[in-house]
């Protein structure tokens, strides 16, 4: 069996790993249009260890990110990845909040994890520097350094005898009973199975393959900053706001990295390119893609008052350091230092829904599986993603 897996993020990775493993016989080959491995998502992310806290019981979301969690602390063990489980405090700063705080633990604990209530005082033993009314303490999660985990899992797809193609840019796929062609800018590769895992474009390579996807993929610029060298003692671990259950996006945070260092963010702006990470890049196709698609009208008319305040929170350093100031009050403008923005690949429906679970779809007879929406905690969830890949794919 000859396997193609299109995209080298964490996720197609950790599936052509999955693969190699369970057909030890079979040809694997991953495709990436980068130079290097996990460039975009994979690369640009909070590097946090969800422990799936905010899913909906029963979800993929739910279900793969609890698995992944555990999975992926042991991935890191076993192959010595910079990780740590710290654990988390999420907390409410009002009492208008405490609501969905409850709320929020009830469906933690409806996931099975390892969360309890706290109040001020003992959430201040976590964390000195916190305000709060109240939090719950999430024990599992962690942070972990998923570009060394992207390059392990490229160093054990080439010992496994895996073919490995980066700057190869998926150009046409072209799909008989016989075989399926992915035409590249490398050359063509011939295969009997497809797994587009190709993050911020899956949606255009699932066209390409003939697929009419139930969504879009609309970027989301998430824009961060890390505290100063000085200032990086106000955190311990992580600390985030009660999120809107409204959106998948959980609000700016802080985060200490395996290195030490404190990001603080991200927001949620529309990019102005797939891979927009900066106000600058714009590239009028993708601009083009997603103001002529309903789905994102529908979304902007629904939640216009949302976006202008995230936009507005991108535009002044005062708004977004206000931000964080409600978690950590010591936290000022002056604390804080650029850092790398990422950007999100979110599915949106025709209708303007944001499709808030995986969202993986299944072609032929399982000749085809494509991942198109894979968002966070996907590299959390990426060996378990992988194990549920596996299992729907020919032998």
């Amino acid at each position: 069996m000859r396997y193609v897996v299109i995209g080298g993020g964490i996720v197609g990775l950790a599936t052509a790993h999955r693969l190699t493993q369970e057909h030890p016989d079979a040809q694997v080959t991953v495709v990436e249009k980068e130079q290097t491995w996990g460039a975009h998502q994979t690369g640009h992310n909070s590097g946090v260890i969800h422990a799936g806290v905010y899913y909906k019981p029963g979800s993929l979301k739910a279900t793969l990110c609890k698995a992944g969690s555990a999975s992926m602390v042991a991935f890191c063990q076993e192959h010595d990845i910079p990780h740590r489980v710290t654990g988390k405090l999420i907390v409410a700063t009002d009492p208008a909040e405490l609501p969905r705080l409850h709320a929020l633990h009830e469906r933690a604990k409806a996931n099975g994890l390892p969360v309890r209530l706290v109040g001020p005082a003992e959430a201040r033993e976590y964390e000195p520097e916190v305000a709060c009314v109240e939090g719950i303490h999430v024990a599992s999660t962690g942070i972990a350094d998923f570009g060394a985990v992207c390059v392990t899992l490229a160093a054990l797809l080439e010992k496994s005898g895996a073919t490995l193609r980066t700057g190869a840019r998926v150009t046409g796929i072209r799909s008989s009973n016989r075989e399926i062609v992915v035409r590249t800018t490398a050359g063509d590769i011939v295969g009997d199975v497809l797994v587009n895992c190709a993050g911020l474009h899956a949606d255009r390579v699932a066209r390409m393959a003939g697929i009419r996807p139930p969504a879009r993929i609309i970027p989301f610029r998430g824009e961060y900053y890390e505290l100063r060298e000085d200032r990086r003692h106000l955190v311990n671990g992580l600390i985030y706001p009660v999120p809107d259950p409204q959106f998948p996006f959980l609000g700016v945070h802080l985060t200490r990295m395996v290195d030490g260092s404190v990001h603080a963010g991200p927001n949620a702006v529309l990019a102005m390119a797939r891979e927009g990470y900066t106000w600058g890049r714009i590239r009028p196709g993708d601009v083009a893609d997603a103001v002529g698609y309903s789905g994102l009208w529908a979304l902007a008319r629904r939640h216009l008052r949302y976006g202008i305040t995230e936009v507005r929170r991108s535009l002044s350093k005062r708004r977004f350091a206000a931000s964080l100031a409600r978690l950590v009050p010591a936290v000022t403008a002056d604390d804080l230092v650029p850092a790398a923005a990422g950007v999100r690949a979110q599915a949106i429906t025709p209708k303007g829904d944001l499709v808030d679970d995986f969202l993986i779809v299944e072609e032929g007879g399982g000749r085809q599986v494509h991942v198109l929406n894979a968002p966070s905690p996907a590299a959390t969830s990426s060996l378990e993603i992988a194990k549920y890949i596996a299992a729907r794919l020919p032998a």
